[in-house]
């Protein structure tokens, strides 16, 4: 999948970690499911503890940042409303 941020970035996700992408679809998810950025700050943070099936701990890479970025300013707009 290929994401376009808000600030014209582009990340393709094949280049990402299993982990990575798992965590990118509940970040998805969540996205709608929010309703504070802190509390989807706080679901990515479990996310990222806990990992994939409870593989243990993600590292956050730029990509996966960039997308989280990405979702909050979502979210952002999503509350304004």
């Amino acid at each position: 999948m290929i994401i376009t941020t808000s600030r014209n970035q582009i990340i393709n996700t094949a280049t990402l970690s299993p982990e990575e992408r798992h965590i990118i679809q509940k970040l998805f998810a969540w996205e709608s499911l929010v309703d504070s950025v802190a509390g989807f700050r706080k679901k990515q943070q479990e996310a990222l503890k806990t990992g994939w099936n409870n593989s243990g701990p993600v590292t956050e890479t730029r990509a996966l940042s960039l997308v989280s970025q990405h979702l909050e300013a979502k979210i952002r707009l999503r509350l304004k409303k």
